[in-house]
C-alpha cells in the first residue's frame, strides 16, 4: 500500500462544490437571517451601571413602544426553518438517489449541530465554574448566563426537525395537503389546550408541531409551489397571513402581538409569519438572483455561510463579554438606551463580527464536515439525536446554569462520539462519506 492509499479520505473543500444547480437566493436568505439575529441582539443587550454604581444588564430594544410591531419583521427565524426545510428535502432526496437511508441522513445532520455546540457548552462550564469560584455576584451572574443561553432554543428545535425529516418527507410525498392540515390542527389544538387550561407546559408540544409545520412549508417551497405563483399572488398571500396575524393578536386575544413572546412556547402566529416570509422570499427571488450574480455578494455569503453555526452560537456570549470590556474603557460604553448608545451600535456591530471571525479560526473547525466511518445502527443514531436535543431543550425551559452546562457538554460529547467513526463488525473502517 502506498502512502497516498494509506491516507484517510477527507471531505471535499468548499471551493469544489458545484453551485450550478444551487439556489443561491436561499444561501443569502440564510445568511441574512443570522446576521439580523446578531444585529437585533446588539440592540437588546445593554450593560451599564445603575445610580449606585452597580452593574446592570438591561434590554433597551424591548423597552421601545414600537418593539412588538417591529418583531413582525424582525422575528426572522421562521424563514430560517423554511429555508432549512428546502435544504433538508433536497439533501434527503439526494441521499436516497445514492441508495442511502434515514440513519445516514439523521447522523449527518445531527453531527452538524452537535459538533459546533460542544465547544460552546465546554466554554460555559469553564466560565460559569470559574465565576462561581471567584465569588461573582450570583444574581448578576444568573442574569448574564441565562441571557447568554437564550439562542440555544434553536438547537433543540432544529435537531428535532432534522430527526424527523425522513418521516415527514415520506408523508409529504404521499399526502402533502393532509400532512399540512394534520400539523396545523396539532398547532391549533395545543394552543387551545394551553390557553383554556392555563397550563403553559402544554405549549411545549408545539416545539414539534409549529417547527415541523414550518419546515414542511420549506418542502412545498422545494417542490415549486411558491414558484408557480406570480408576484401579485405571493404578496397577496403574505398580506393575508399578516391580516390573520393581526386578527389573532388583537387586544385581549389569545396571542401576543410581540412575535418574540410567541417563540417559547412556539405558537400559531409563527406559522403565519413563516407563510408570509416564504412568499416574500420567493417574490424577491429575481432581485436576489441578480445580487448573487455579483462576485462581491457571493464572496460575503460564502464567507459568512461557512461560519453560520459559529456566528449564531457564539454571538451573544461575545456581545456580553465585549460589552463588559467596553465598561473598562473610558467613554467606550454610553448609558444603555441613550442616544450615544444607539449611535454606537453600528460600530459595535463591526467589532462583534470581527471578533466572531477571529473566533471562528479557533472553533470553526467544529462546524466543518469531517471524515466519518460507517453509519451506526438506527438506535444509536436516535440516541445521539436525543442527546443533542435534551440539553438545549432544558436550557430553553429552565435557563442556563452550571449543572445544565455540564450536562450539555457530556451529552453533546457523547453524541459526537456515537455518531463519529463507527467500526464494522470486523473492526475495519469503511470509506468515509463527506457530509452533504
Amino acid at each position: 500500500m502506498t502512502s497516498n492509499e494509506a491516507r484517510p479520505r477527507t471531505a471535499p473543500r468548499a471551493s469544489s462544490i458545484d453551485i450550478s444547480k444551487r439556489d443561491l437566493t436561499l444561501d443569502i436568505a440564510r445568511v441574512f437571517c443570522v446576521v439580523l439575529v446578531v444585529a437585533i441582539h446588539l440592540m437588546m443587550v445593554g450593560v451599564g451601571f445603575d445610580a449606585a454604581g452597580g452593574l446592570v444588564v438591561s434590554k433597551p430594544l424591548e423597552e421601545q413602544t414600537w418593539f412588538p410591531f417591529a418583531t413582525w419583521a424582525g422575528q426572522i427565524m421562521p424563514l430560517f426553518f423554511v429555508v432549512g426545510g428546502f435544504a433538508s428535502l433536497t439533501a434527503w432526496r439526494s441521499l436516497q438517489r445514492r441508495g442511502e437511508g434515514a440513519s445516514q441522513y439523521v447522523r449527518n445532520r445531527v453531527l452538524r449541530l452537535a459538533q459546533p455546540a460542544l465547544p460552546l457548552f465546554i466554554f460555559y462550564v469553564a466560565v460559569i465554574g470559574v465565576a462561581r469560584l471567584v465569588g461573582v455576584d450570583k444574581e448578576l451572574l444568573d442574569v448574564v448566563i441565562v441571557g447568554a443561553g437564550l439562542p440555544l432554543w434553536f438547537l433543540a428545535a432544529y435537531a428535532l426537525c432534522q430527526a424527523f425529516v425522513p418521516i415527514m418527507a415520506g408523508w409529504h410525498a404521499r399526502a402533502p395537503r393532509a400532512t399540512l392540515l394534520v400539523l396545523l390542527a396539532g398547532v391549533v389544538l395545543v394552543d387551545a389546550l394551553r390557553f383554556t387550561t392555563g397550563v403553559s407546559e402544554v405549549g411545549l408540544a408545539n416545539l414539534f408541531f409549529v417547527w415541523i409545520l414550518v419546515q414542511q412549508i420549506g418542502f412545498w417551497y422545494a417542490d415549486g409551489w411558491f414558484a408557480a405563483r406570480n408576484g401579485w399572488q405571493l404578496f397577496g398571500l403574505a398580506a393575508g397571513a399578516y391580516v390573520v396575524m393581526a386578527a389573532v393578536t388583537l387586544p385581549d386575544g389569545w396571542y401576543s402581538n410581540d412575535m418574540l413572546a410567541n417563540l417559547n412556547p412556539p405558537t400559531l402566529p409563527l406559522v403565519l409569519l413563516a407563510v408570509a416570509q416564504a412568499c416574500i422570499l420567493r417574490a424577491l427571488k429575481p432581485a436576489l438572483s441578480r445580487l448573487m450574480n455579483t462576485h462581491a455578494a457571493r464572496a460575503v455569503v460564502f464567507l459568512v455561510g461557512t461560519r453560520l453555526m459559529t456566528i449564531y452560537l457564539w454571538h451573544l456570549p461575545l456581545i456580553i463579554a465585549l460589552s463588559g470590556v467596553a465598561l473598562l474603557i473610558p467613554g467606550a460604553s454610553p448609558t444603555p438606551g441613550s442616544p450615544g448608545w444607539w449611535m454606537s451600535r453600528p460600530i459595535f456591530f463591526v467589532i462583534v463580527f470581527a471578533a466572531l471571525f477571529a473566533l471562528s479560526f479557533a472553533v470553526g473547525r467544529w462546524e466543518a464536515p469531517r471524515e466519518v466511518g460507517i453509519t451506526p445502527p438506527p438506535f444509536i443514531v436516535a440516541l445521539a439525536a436525543a442527546l443533542t436535543f435534551i440539553p438545549a431543550f432544558c436550557v430553553t425551559e429552565w435557563g442556563l446554569d452550571l449543572p445544565l452546562a455540564v450536562t450539555g457538554a457530556l451529552c453533546l460529547g457523547a453524541a459526537v462520539l456515537l455518531l463519529g467513526r463507527w467500526r464494522s463488525r470486523t473492526g475495519a473502517m469503511e470509506p468515509a462519506q463527506p457530509l452533504p
